[in-house]
Protein backbone atom coordinates (compact mmCIF):
# COMPACT_ATOMS: atom_id res chain seq x y z
CA UNK A 1 0.00 0.00 0.00
CA UNK A 2 1.34 3.28 -0.98
CA UNK A 3 -0.34 6.53 0.37
CA UNK A 4 0.62 10.06 -1.76
CA UNK A 5 0.47 13.57 -0.74
CA UNK A 6 1.27 16.47 -3.05
CA UNK A 7 2.30 19.90 -2.10
CA UNK A 8 3.89 22.95 -3.74
CA UNK A 9 0.80 24.25 -5.12
CA UNK A 10 -0.05 27.89 -5.13
CA UNK A 11 -0.80 31.09 -7.22
CA UNK A 12 1.61 32.21 -9.51
CA UNK A 13 1.75 35.21 -12.47
CA UNK A 14 2.41 33.77 -16.12
CA UNK A 15 5.81 32.74 -17.14
CA UNK A 16 6.50 32.07 -13.08
CA UNK A 17 7.67 28.57 -11.62
CA UNK A 18 6.23 26.29 -9.09
CA UNK A 19 7.66 22.90 -7.81
CA UNK A 20 5.76 20.10 -6.85
CA UNK A 21 6.30 17.81 -4.59
CA UNK A 22 4.84 14.03 -4.32
CA UNK A 23 5.44 12.56 -1.09
CA UNK A 24 4.88 9.06 -0.29
CA UNK A 25 4.64 6.33 2.82
CA UNK A 26 4.94 2.85 2.14
CA UNK A 27 8.10 0.94 1.97
CA UNK A 28 7.72 -0.22 -1.89
CA UNK A 29 7.83 3.01 -3.23
CA UNK A 30 10.84 2.51 -5.28
CA UNK A 31 9.23 0.16 -7.20
CA UNK A 32 6.34 2.34 -8.63
CA UNK A 33 5.89 4.47 -11.78
CA UNK A 34 4.54 7.88 -10.58
CA UNK A 35 2.54 10.28 -12.78
CA UNK A 36 1.14 13.44 -12.68
CA UNK A 37 -2.34 14.45 -13.31
CA UNK A 38 -4.56 17.59 -13.36
CA UNK A 39 -8.03 18.50 -14.14
CA UNK A 40 -9.33 22.19 -14.71
CA UNK A 41 -12.83 23.06 -13.40
CA UNK A 42 -15.22 21.62 -15.97
CA UNK A 43 -12.80 19.27 -17.74
CA UNK A 44 -11.46 15.87 -17.38
CA UNK A 45 -8.42 14.74 -15.74
CA UNK A 46 -5.61 15.05 -18.25
CA UNK A 47 -2.05 13.16 -18.18
CA UNK A 48 0.93 15.70 -17.58
CA UNK A 49 4.09 13.46 -16.80
CA UNK A 50 5.50 10.49 -15.26
CA UNK A 51 8.52 8.34 -14.39
CA UNK A 52 9.36 5.04 -13.47
CA UNK A 53 10.92 3.56 -10.80
CA UNK A 54 14.55 3.82 -11.48
CA UNK A 55 13.91 7.31 -12.93
CA UNK A 56 15.32 6.08 -16.27
CA UNK A 57 12.44 6.46 -18.53
CA UNK A 58 9.99 9.72 -18.63
CA UNK A 59 6.72 10.14 -20.67
CA UNK A 60 5.24 13.63 -20.66
CA UNK A 61 1.75 15.30 -22.59
CA UNK A 62 2.83 17.31 -25.47
CA UNK A 63 1.18 20.28 -24.00
CA UNK A 64 3.86 20.68 -21.26
CA UNK A 65 6.91 18.81 -22.96
CA UNK A 66 10.34 21.67 -22.72
CA UNK A 67 8.51 23.26 -19.69
CA UNK A 68 7.68 20.99 -17.38
CA UNK A 69 10.09 18.47 -15.76
CA UNK A 70 9.60 15.17 -13.86
CA UNK A 71 11.89 13.63 -11.16
CA UNK A 72 12.24 11.18 -7.79
CA UNK A 73 14.63 10.97 -5.22
CA UNK A 74 13.76 7.29 -3.81
CA UNK A 75 15.72 7.88 -0.82
CA UNK A 76 13.27 11.13 -0.10
CA UNK A 77 10.00 8.57 -0.99
CA UNK A 78 9.58 12.08 -3.13
CA UNK A 79 8.58 12.60 -6.88
CA UNK A 80 8.90 16.31 -7.89
CA UNK A 81 7.10 18.02 -10.67
CA UNK A 82 9.45 21.24 -12.10
CA UNK A 83 6.64 23.37 -13.74
CA UNK A 84 8.31 26.66 -15.80
CA UNK A 85 7.06 29.04 -17.60
CA UNK A 86 3.29 28.42 -16.89
CA UNK A 87 0.50 29.85 -18.71
CA UNK A 88 -3.03 30.10 -17.76
CA UNK A 89 -4.31 27.34 -19.31
CA UNK A 90 -1.85 25.12 -16.62
CA UNK A 91 -4.51 26.07 -14.09
CA UNK A 92 -5.99 22.84 -12.36
CA UNK A 93 -5.58 20.77 -9.65
CA UNK A 94 -2.74 18.90 -10.12
CA UNK A 95 -2.70 14.89 -8.15
CA UNK A 96 0.28 12.60 -8.39
CA UNK A 97 -0.72 8.64 -8.82
CA UNK A 98 1.23 5.37 -8.60
CA UNK A 99 1.41 2.54 -10.26
CA UNK A 100 3.05 -0.99 -10.17
CA UNK A 101 5.35 -1.77 -13.19
CA UNK A 102 8.26 0.26 -14.98
CA UNK A 103 5.53 1.68 -17.81
CA UNK A 104 5.34 5.25 -18.25
CA UNK A 105 1.72 5.23 -18.70
CA UNK A 106 -0.55 7.89 -19.97
CA UNK A 107 -3.79 5.99 -19.10
CA UNK A 108 -5.52 7.77 -15.85
CA UNK A 109 -7.33 4.11 -14.99
CA UNK A 110 -4.03 2.20 -14.97
CA UNK A 111 -2.63 4.17 -11.71
CA UNK A 112 -3.90 2.51 -8.40
CA UNK A 113 -2.94 5.15 -5.70
CA UNK A 114 -3.54 8.92 -5.90
CA UNK A 115 -3.12 11.85 -3.51
CA UNK A 116 -6.04 14.02 -2.42
CA UNK A 117 -4.23 16.96 -4.97
CA UNK A 118 -3.03 20.19 -4.61
CA UNK A 119 -4.00 23.66 -6.55
CA UNK A 120 -1.86 25.37 -9.35
CA UNK A 121 -3.44 28.59 -10.43
CA UNK A 122 -1.60 30.92 -13.03
CA UNK A 123 -2.85 34.19 -13.21
CA UNK A 124 -2.57 36.61 -16.22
Amino acid sequence: QVQLVESGGGLVQVGGSLRLSCAASGRTFSTYTVGWFRQAPGKEREFVAAISWSGGSTNYADSVKGRFTISRDNAKTTVYLQMNSLKPEDTAVYYCAGRTGARTTMTLYEYTYWGPGTQVTVSS
